[in-house]
């Protein structure tokens, strides 16, 4: 009996060691991928802002009017300035979205559309927090703070253009 209990007890070891090996094997795998694919995410993320955004920036210009009157009822200041201006942002930002060009740059200003939108648009008629939290809107915002901070990613012309440009040295403050 202890003969073949000792026995099982080798098998259920070499059985746990195996899995725990294939285990291994498998972070190890995932980890790989998930590195060599760093350059997914801002590309899927740039693409998608940058179809939306042109396209919604696209609306607005070609019914200035309408948004205009929009911004008006919204008690938006200089809603006649505002109205092209922020059509503009969209569509041209929508666009140099999609090429990855002054990234930064651009999702800093849909940071500021988004947060404008959010707190006359939104927020008025919002049942609380989670209702502001759980629109689209929200997600623009985040999305968009992600890429002010982070860039456009390994495939955008910011970076292949910063291949070419050598990058200014930070400055210090004298003291």
């Amino acid at each position: 009996v202890g003969v073949r209990r000792s026995q099982r007890l080798r098998r259920e070891e070499v059985i746990v060691q195996a899995r725990g090996t294939m285990s291994t094997i498998s972070m190890t795998r995932i980890r790989s991928l998930s590195i060599r694919a760093r350059w997914l995410p801002p590309l899927l993320l740039r693409v998608v802002l940058g179809v939306t955004f042109a396209k919604a920036g696209w609306g607005k210009l070609h019914h200035l009017a309408q948004v205009e009157q929009y911004f008006r009822s919204l008690h938006i200041p200089a809603a006649g300035v505002q109205a092209p201006m922020i059509a503009a942002i969209e569509f041209v930002g929508g666009l140099l979205l999609l090429a990855g060009l002054a990234t930064r740059i651009v999702a800093a200003l849909l940071v500021g559309v988004m947060a404008v939108a959010i707190y006359t648009a939104i927020w008025p008629d919002a049942d609380g927090v989670t209702a502001v939290l759980g629109g689209v809107e929200a997600i623009y915002l985040a999305a968009f703070v992600h890429l002010a901070v982070n860039g456009g990613g390994a495939a955008s012309l910011d970076r292949a253009l910063g291949r070419f440009v050598p990058a200014r040295a930070p400055t210090s403050v004298a003291s």
